[in-house]
């Protein structure tokens, strides 16, 4: 039996007072954060779609129950991500031809990328998240913490999730295909999409969000994959942010060096999500969802406790 649990949570979304820069004291986590809202429907569309083509083709019962539990919580995610979004949209209209450019790409993806590709694709973007998410969620008390509690409470929950569903994209991609070389070279190309979503995202805030709202922030995320592009973004954080407002600022260099280590090592041909080095704040989320599921959308404010007692 999987572990998985779909949980079906009401985030206090629906004003007009949702802000771009959701925790001040951290303007780069912000807007990253805010890159995973337009991000999370195209791509979990694809995850969801893709899952149920396969199936199908699965033939362990149990690995079919989780890959059903596993696209339920994708469903989730991207429904909560839209009611940010249009949070977001209300106050900033232009964001919406962000979103339907994005939705666009991942649409194309679909429409013309075999299955076997579509697999690859999640698996190798789910693999990271458990090492690239564990630092936001070993430092939530710095990153989260501060910030709007709806907005925070929203992103707490969907990376716990990615946390505790970790292993399902790469076991549907074994189950139905599985051949570890073909999903090798498909990471050059996924990092290509991933790089042309980024650009489409980052220009978008940059021109539909005013600088006095907080758009000129945008700035502090590499609009592609590219060294140079990360190089720029580096630069314009040591010229718009202060002191201890970096996304990392705090973080001890040997877990930055974890994150890459992670990372690389997710990709390999052993590697084994459900083995990976999970962050503690995880486990005490889901202990306190099990005593009390409305601290989801309000886990500060419901779920202090567990933050401060664990």
């Amino acid at each position: 039996m999987t572990d998985l649990t779909v949980r079906r949570v009401r985030f206090h979304l629906s004003g007009d007072d949702v802000p771009f820069v959701w925790n001040p004291q951290r303007p780069a986590f912000s807007v990253h954060c805010n890159l995973v809202t337009f991000l999370a429907p195209g791509f979990e569309k694809l995850i969801v779609a893709a899952t149920r083509e396969a199936i199908p083709l699965m033939r362990d019962p149990r690995q079919v129950e989780e890959a059903e539990l596993y696209l339920r919580q994708e469903a989730q995610h991207s429904a909560a991500h839209l009611t940010h979004f249009r949070a977001l949209v209300r106050r900033w209209p232009g964001l919406q031809q962000v979103m339907d450019d994005v939705l666009a790409s991942y649409e194309n993806l679909n429409a013309t990328k075999p299955l076997a590709w579509r697999l690859a694709y999640a698996a190798i973007i789910e693999a990271t998240f458990t090492p690239y998410f564990k630092v936001f969620l070993d430092h939530e008390d710095k990153l989260f913490a501060p910030g709007d509690e709806r907005v925070a409470s929203l992103f707490l929950w969907h990376f716990v999730e990615e946390i505790e569903h970790r292993s399902s994209a790469l076991m549907v991609y074994n189950a139905v295909h599985g051949n570890y070389q073909y999903r090798l070279r498909t990471i050059g190309p996924v990092i290509r999409h991933l790089s042309e979503v980024l650009s489409i995202v980052v220009r978008g805030f940059q021109r539909h969000v005013p600088a006095a709202d907080g758009g000129h922030h945008a700035r502090l995320l590499p609009d592609r994959i590219t060294p140079r592009a990360m190089l720029a973004a580096a630069r314009e954080a040591r010229r718009l942010t202060g002191p201890g407002q970096g996304t990392y600022a705090g973080v001890p260099a040997r877990e930055m060096a974890a994150i890459l280590a992670g990372i690389i090592r997710s990709q390999g041909p052993r590697h084994d999500p459900a083995h990976a080095d999970t962050p503690p704040f995880a486990d005490r989320w889901l202990a306190r969802y099990r005593q009390e599921p409305r601290c989801a959308a309000r886990w500060y404010s419901i779920g202090a406790k567990a933050v401060v007692g664990g």
